[in-house]
């Protein structure tokens, strides 16, 4: 209803108008929207499932994609509507779209870019496209897992609400109609003309919000412009925005503090009721060593450097005790422990990751992969090539050991982890003096002398390690990396392995468990599509090459966001959202088959 006067008017909705909205849905359905310290999961209807509060390894103030409390909904009154959407192009600006009977009804959603650390600012905004929006707004926010949630709350004589929930204070503003229900919650129903909109903004803080409340209008505007110059310099290859809209996002799950997170949720299952359910609001060394020399090939930029500084700073500082993952601010990854809430559907609620007392030989030869990408751009420092040489002792002393190697699993002799230290080893060399690579090249050669006699299969493919023969797909990287020459007799018969042994209707899994067929132990391995496009593109098969990097790129949310897994049968996304490493892996292949794409786009259009 309107008066007179045209204002937006709202009256309080019926309980049924949220019900619906507890429920999960697949994650092909969801989107994120991010600032860096933390992110948001939104899902179709307008609610918002996840957020951690004040960064991403803190607990949240909505949980309900794992079962928890806390609720921020947005959504059309007309339950007889269809979703969809789409991110402002290189930004992680979520525009949402709903078509219900008699209107089609735009939601932006962003979180304030770029953040501050202690404080939380969401903005959501509504729009009539056209006809009449009826939208029912909710907000009730709780303080942790399985904390309190909303149960007072004050609106000032400015029409901004204000409340506290233990330790989380909150600021909403644009909800002066709202009336509280015997919830807790806010709750009112908004209606507006055809082209009218209507502008909330949230601030979530575990410390006392700042005195003055952040301009409305101003934050989407500034987040704007900011994304807008975030990724000015990142090329569109075909004209697509593929590859800044990756850039994007991973620059959204990057802190000021340089760690990148491997993803913003925790215990999505990669198969259902398998326990592997996993904590990944964490920097893994790893992956942002992946994330590093992915986007270098674009050129020095700010994800780059920010890969260099949080990775040398923890190589110098732990040494030899250097740990596979850390939080964003350097601090320690908590022992895994339950958190007492039903978990998305077939997973678990584990929070806290086992990995922090793995040792994993090879984060040293990725970390040695990244400072040559750094190197060839000319922007090493005094304390990355003391953090080079420090790598080189560590792999001297531990690469005849066992470790948990990039799996995660049992201690073992794997083949993969040597052979990434190799090309570690020989890809710095080029950027030293040849006094100083020599030792770096005979440490090389030694562990490639042996890992030939003990981890090479009878078809003269690596095996995955020394006591099994079987292939794995994590092999590849090494191979485009260089550890050894790509049309290398052993380079030739592995890529032919995976492609035979791992490889169903394009999609590459990383190995096959216990005998059992592809698919039915877990689903394909999104990031291994993409090394297996890196690998065939090297090896100069550029067919190949497109058609894996193809398949690795349809298994994305309708939001464009990867996850680990793909369940190739039933095409469903498995495991925490988005995974990093995966995006960044699309870069470097997305650039790296450019060419070939360009190419192939203007013979269609002659």
């Amino acid at each position: 209803m309107h008066d007179t006067t045209g204002q937006p008017q709202a009256s309080e909705p019926q309980p049924s108008a949220f019900s619906q909205l507890m429920r999960p849905v697949v994650l092909r359905e969801h989107a994120l929207i991010a600032d860096g310290e933390r992110g948001a999961v939104v899902g179709p209807h307008g609610n918002i499932v996840w957020l951690c509060v004040p960064r991403w390894h803190d607990e949240p103030v909505f949980s309900s994609l794992i079962g928890g409390q806390g609720q921020y909904i947005i959504t059309p009154t007309d339950t007889w509507h269809v979703w969809g959407g789409a991110y402002e192009p290189g930004s992680l600006i979520w525009q949402g779209k709903w078509v219900t009977q008699h209107s089609v009804i735009e939601c932006e959603n962003l979180l304030s870019y770029p953040a501050s650390v202690d404080v939380a600012v969401m903005s959501r905004r509504i729009r009539a496209v056209s006809g009449t929006a009826k939208v029912s707004v909710y907000l009730r926010p709780a303080s942790g897992f399985t904390g309190n949630t909303l149960s007072k709350a004050q609106l000032d004589d400015d029409g901004i609400w204000h409340g506290q929930v233990d330790d989380l204070y909150l600021r909403w503003q644009g909800a002066e109609n709202a009336t509280q229900a015997d919830d807790g919650g806010l709750q009112f129903e908004l209606q507006l003309a055809e082209g009218q909109e209507q502008l909330f903004t949230l601030e979530l803080s575990r410390k006392p919000l700042p005195t003055h409340p952040v301009t409305p209008e101003e934050v989407p505007k500034s987040t704007r412009w900011n994304w807008q110059r975030t990724v000015a310099n990142i090329p569109r290859p075909d004209r697509s925005d593929d590859i800044r809209q990756s850039y994007a996002v991973l620059t959204g799950m990057t802190s000021q503090d340089n760690g990148m997170v491997a993803a913003a949720t925790m215990s999505l299952p990669e198969r259902e009721h398998a326990h592997r359910d996993y904590d990944y609001r964490y920097c893994w060394i790893r992956d942002q060593c992946y994330a590093g020399q992915a986007v270098a090939t674009l050129g020095p930029n700010p994800l780059l450097t920010a890969a260099l500084r949080f990775i040398t700073d923890r190589i110098l500082e732990d040494e030899e005790e250097l740990k596979p993952a850390y939080r964003v601010d350097g601090g320690p990854v908590p022992e895994q422990h339950d958190i007492g809430l039903p978990g998305y559907p077939g997973g678990s609620n584990i929070a806290g990751n086992w990995v922090r007392g793995q040792f994993q030989l090879d984060t040293f030869g990725e970390a040695l992969n990244l400072y040559a990408s750094a190197a060839q751009h000319d922007v090493m420092d005094a304390s990355g090539w003391q953090a080079v040489r420090l790598c080189r002792d560590i792999i001297e002393n531990h690469w005849h050991q066992p470790d948990a190697g990039v799996w995660e699993l049992h201690d073992a002799h794997w083949t993969h982890s040597r052979l990434s230290c190799v090309a570690g080893l020989r890809s710095i060399t080029r950027h030293m003096d040849s006094g100083e690579a020599a030792s770096f090249e005979a440490l090389a050669d030694t562990i490639m002398a042996e890992i030939s006699t003990t981890s090479v299969r009878d078809d003269g493919a690596w095996a995955q390690r020394t006591d099994f023969s079987g292939s794995d797909a994590a092999l590849l990287l090494p191979l485009v990396r260089g550890a050894i020459d790509i049309d290398d007799p052993r380079a030739t018969a592995t890529l032919r392995a995976i492609r035979d042994e791992l490889n169903k209707d394009g999609h590459i899994y990383r190995f096959q468990h216990g005998g059992k067929p592809l698919g039915e132990a877990e689903g394909s391995f999104t990031a291994c599509g993409f090394m297996m496009a890196l690998a065939m593109a090297k090896h100069d098969e550029l067919l190949p090459a497109l058609h894996f990097y193809e398949r690795a790129r349809m298994a994305s949310t309708s939001s464009g966001l990867f996850t680990e897994e793909f369940d190739v049968a039933s095409h469903q996304l498995r495991g925490n959202l988005p995974q990093a490493f995966v995006h960044a892996l699309f870069i470097e292949a997305a650039l790296q088959l450019a060419p070939i794409v360009d190419s192939t786009s203007d013979q269609e259009n002659i």
